[in-house]
């Protein structure tokens, strides 16, 4: 709407009144908007009444402005003078214009009791108040979003129905009701809570079973996403879980029932003993959903500052027993496991041409909400993830990729925890999670970055700012 025309109605109360009105027309003139006003419009030999119609009916007065104090809501009531004449056509317009956008009173007077002084016709209805100068400035910017129909708030443009809720049969879980028995166990400290949990764990890793897919055809990454987007309402269940026991019981017994956890769902992520015909791309469901799991326990562990837990959480291996697929070294392997290639997804960025930089990335992001955590702090777990494994000398022989630090490519802000290490105390209690000693052990790591050697994560021509992510100038050198 460009130079909308609005008309004002007021009464004659005093000459400081109409001063203020004066005021007002101009104001909103100034503000683009083309203001009719009696002492501007109304010429001598004009029909006043005829005028009045015009610009309550008329198509092209947009709105109407009803300028509403003492006298104003006494002549409206008693259709008295030209208040009265106005009353009777403006009240007979606001009852039947359904949309209600038209008109809007304005006041600029309060009783005794603090009560607006409003026509009765109008005290149902939502009015701006410019009876306090105070208040002035706020709400003469909700009166100009009124009349450029430019609300603070919109309503968001409906998203599309999940793709899980497209099944006729959606997966249940039933983990519901062991999910809450568990919560209130951990936030109680009941004495049977360690049993709850060791409950709740294995029957949702045998109910993952639910999610196995056999994928058919060239759209076989249809079925993949699928099954992906009807987990979402499970993982925030156990996101729940992990933020409970971090919070109430963030115990080595209670952390390492969840890295037992995160080691018997591994196999998931690989073909079974008993199938002999598959595609390798059957099991991403099951490498994404892992994937995101464990990035949400870190992430929690980091934000809830557990650093000493998770470095012992990182630094245990899991057995892999008699599962030859599974890359180990022995029968045993690293947190790395849990970050895999996800050849079903680069294919539906091919297939659908999106020309997504990283379509795990976008999902895992678009994911987000319902888990209560921000997904910086799940970045931030990425990043520490993969500078730990690139510290690491004894690493397996694969490392950890940064998903989500996709989403990190602008930044040259060090994430939260490093943030905070600039503080000698602060940095004591952290370097833990990457296991080193003190900033220096990073500089190798940081000039093999500068020169080439290590190179940054990339997205065609997006790349991570590495030394700026991790503060590394400013590490420990504050009290």
């Amino acid at each position: 709407m460009s130079n909308p025309k609005l008309f004002i109605s007021y009464s004659w109360s005093s000459p400081d009144h109409e001063q203020k009105v004066v005021k007002l027309a101009e104001e909103l003139t100034e503000s683009g908007i083309h203001v009719i006003l009696d002492k501007w419009d109304l010429k001598e030999g004009h029909d006043a009444v005829a005028f009045m119609e015009k610009m309550v009916t008329e198509p092209e007065i947009q709105k109407v402005v009803i300028v509403s104090d003492k006298l104003y809501a006494e002549r409206a009531d008693g259709r008295s003078g030209g208040v009265g004449t106005e009353t009777q056509i403006i009240s007979r317009e606001v009852y039947e214009n359904q949309q209600q956008n038209k008109f809007v009173a304005v006041i600029t007077e309060r009783d005794e009791q603090g009560k607006p002084y409003l026509p009765v016709y109008y005290k149902s209805r939502i009015y701006i108040d410019l009876s306090d100068e105070s208040l002035y400035a706020d709400n003469f910017e909700k009166l100009l979003r009124w009349v450029y129909d430019k609300p603070l708030f919109v309503r968001p443009e409906l998203g599309t129905k999940p793709a899980f809720l497209n099944d006729t049969e959606s997966i249940t879980m039933a983990t519901t009701a062991a999910a809450r028995r568990t919560l209130s166990a951990l936030k109680e400290h009941k004495p049977f809570a360690p049993g709850a949990l060791d409950e709740y764990l294995t029957l949702f890793g045998e109910k993952l079973e639910l999610f196995r897919v056999v994928t058919e055809g060239d759209d076989f990454d249809d079925q993949i996403v699928a099954s992906i987007e009807q987990f979402a309402p499970y993982r925030n269940e156990i996101v729940s879980i992990f933020t409970a026991v971090i919070q109430y019981s963030p115990t080595e017994e209670y952390i390492t029932k969840i890295h037992r956890f995160f080691e018997k769902q591994i196999p998931y992520m690989y073909r079974p003993e008993n199938v002999m015909q598959y595609r390798a791309v059957d099991f991403d469901n099951f490498k994404f959903i892992l994937n995101e799991l464990f990035l949400y326990f870190v992430a929690l562990l980091i934000k809830n500052e557990r650093f000493s837990e998770l470095d012992a959480f990182l630094k245990t291996r899991y057995y892999t027993g008699k599962n030859t697929e599974t890359p180990s070294e022995g029968s045993s392997t690293g947190y790395k496991v849990f970050r895999q290639y996800l050849e079903s997804l680069e294919y539906r960025n091919r297939r659908l041409k999106t020309n997504r930089l990283s379509l795990h990335a976008d999902m895992l992001h678009d994911r987000a909400t319902g888990t209560g955590i921000d997904f910086r702090y799940v970045m931030q777990a990425d990043f520490i993830l993969y500078v730990r494994t690139l510290l690491d000398e004894k690493a397996d022989y694969f490392g950890w990729y940064p998903t989500t630090l996709l989403y990190a490519t602008h930044s040259h802000h060090a994430f939260e925890v490093f943030a905070r290490a600039s503080s000698t105390l602060y940095f004591d209690k952290m370097k833990c999670v990457l296991g080193i000693d003190s900033p220096e052990q990073l500089q190798l790591l940081v000039e093999a970055f500068k020169q080439g050697k290590i190179d940054a994560p990339r997205w065609q021509h997006q790349s991570l700012y590495i030394e700026g992510l991790m503060g590394y100038k400013y590490l420990n050198t504050r009290d």
